[in-house]
């Protein structure tokens, strides 16, 4: 031992850091078993776990969201945006005046013809203000429409479902950022701490599918725990949620409990965040043990639900039930549920295809909207409805009578949206005769991300994270804004 030498060492920063780590680390631990130590005081109503201790920004018309996800590009043409001038357009090539050179996908770039098709359905007018809506196909969405706000101008400039199934859900077409749900964890916390504040749950129409990545829900450069947290429909919602044969909850806990005394002596030493998320996750897993399985045991559901979500809810793994079970999570705590229903790529067939996709989703959506308002919940519950991107109105391939594709189109798509601080019964934005280009009221994806975030208290340009030099955000930094016309 050399008193001078060791005396030297206590005068460095390396020294310095190292022996601070420990009290930090001790905080960090502390904050992750118990985080309302961390937390200001609020008031009752505004409790929660987690989250950034300066949100929300301001007193949020929703408490909670549903995002009613339809992937591959549900046709607006043929469920919202109609023209009657469309009758007259059918078979008819679309002006290049009316394309304007726009990018095409490359399965329609070799086509030498554009044929325009008009919806091979009816529409009618609902409601008081009169709103087109497609009879045949969305019977039930079109008898709440004087409860919801159709945006009917949504753009983006992503033409291709990955690219475009990213953008919408993180802000940006290249992978690797944060998913909405993962920002309002973030910011917001959950609700209720035997729960995560974002659930994901999947269901598989019968039409074309494409594939889903977890990274669209995932955390990005965000901790982990904040990444949704994808709930099966099969015995175990969640896998490995459940103990192994042989392991009780009180071994369980002791387990944790060593584990949480190794992974802090590791955070005392190296300060990397993630071990402190991992400890979060454990524990999150271990309050979820008993709070899932209520979740999805419907038995204390009574007659009623299942006449108003229709007998598919009945049946797990359908978007029905996932409706439901996304309600029935929406009541215990979990802040913001985003439920994917695959099959809305219809290249061709579309007549058929667009006719079984809609029998999923017409019954349930509108019966969430109901089942909202006779709970109470609907003034403080944000419902979001919509894809990635529309169809075109020229046909992709050969048109025949009974048979045509419709191929992608992002410049001009629909999306509703109801609940907290929304317009009800109102239309927003306005098409040309052939829905292809956007006449008034443009709204981009990122503004509308930026609307839902700003019912949530949140102001999308003060949500931020230092990452590779820049202050990132979901919203991006092109001058996204609040749609406030939308809003009540």
């Amino acid at each position: 031992m050399n008193p001078l030498q060791d005396k030297q060492n206590e005068m460095t920063r390396r020294y310095l850091l190292t022996r601070s780590a420990g009290c930090l680390g001790a905080a960090g631990l502390a904050s992750v078993m118990n985080p309302q130590l961390m937390q200001p005081a609020v008031a009752a109503e505004q409790k929660a776990y987690g989250g950034l201790p300066d949100l929300p920004h301001f007193a949020p018309k929703a408490k909670r969201a549903i995002y009613l996800f339809f992937s591959g590009g549900p046709s607006h043409i043929d469920m919202y945006d109609y023209h009657p001038e469309m009758r007259k357009l059918h078979g008819k090539e679309l002006p290049d005046d009316v394309r304007q050179g726009q990018r095409l996908t490359g399965m329609t770039s070799g086509q030498k013809s554009f044929p325009c098709v008009a919806p091979m359905f009816e529409f009618k007018k609902y409601g008081k203000h009169g709103t087109w809506v497609n009879k045949d196909l969305l019977p039930n969405i079109a008898s709440i429409v004087d409860d919801i706000t159709i945006i009917k101008s949504m753009h983006t400039e992503a033409i291709n479902h990955d690219p475009a199934i990213t953008y919408i859900n993180t802000g940006t077409q290249q992978v690797g950022k944060p998913s909405m749900g993962s920002w309002l964890s973030y910011g917001l916390g959950a609700i209720n701490d035997n729960l995560p504040a974002y659930v994901v749950m999947i269901s598989k129409g019968r039409g074309q599918s494409q594939a889903l990545y977890s990274r669209l829900w995932g955390a990005g450069f965000l901790p982990s725990k904040h990444q949704g947290v994808k709930m099966r429909s099969g015995k175990d919602p969640v896998l490995y949620l459940t103990n192994p044969p042989g392991v009780d909850r009180d071994s369980r806990r002791r387990q944790l409990d060593a584990l949480a005394a190794l992974n802090g002596e590791e955070f005392d030493a190296f300060g990397d965040p993630e071990t402190q998320a991992r400890i979060a996750q454990y524990e999150m897993a271990f309050r979820m043990q008993t709070a899932v399985p209520d979740l999805f045991d419907v038995s204390d559901e009574p007659e009623s639900t299942f006449e108003l979500y229709g007998d598919q809810a009945r049946k797990p793994g359908t978007f029905a039930r996932n409706v439901v079970l996304g309600r029935r999570m929406l009541e215990k705590g979990v802040r913001f549920v985003q439920l994917f229903h695959r099959g809305w790529d219809q290249h061709g067939s579309l007549p058929s295809k667009l006719r079984q996709q809609c029998e999923d989703i017409d019954q349930p959506a509108a019966a969430l909207i109901r089942d909202l308002q006779q709970r109470g919940m609907f003034e403080d519950t944000l419902v979001i409805c919509g894809g990635e991107f529309g169809r075109t109105i020229y046909s992709q391939g050969k048109l025949t009578a009974n048979n045509h594709g419709r191929d992608h189109h992002g410049r001009a798509f629909s999306t509703w949206i109801a609940g907290a601080g929304v317009k009800q019964g109102f239309e927003y934005g306005k098409t040309d005769a052939w829905a292809y280009n956007i006449l008034e009221n443009k709204v981009h994806i990122n503004d509308l991300n930026a609307t839902i975030l700003d019912q949530l208290g949140i102001d999308h340009q003060r949500l931020t994270i230092k990452y590779q030099g820049l202050d990132q955000r979901l919203t991006g930094v092109e001058g996204a804004k609040v749609v406030r016309d939308v809003l009540a």
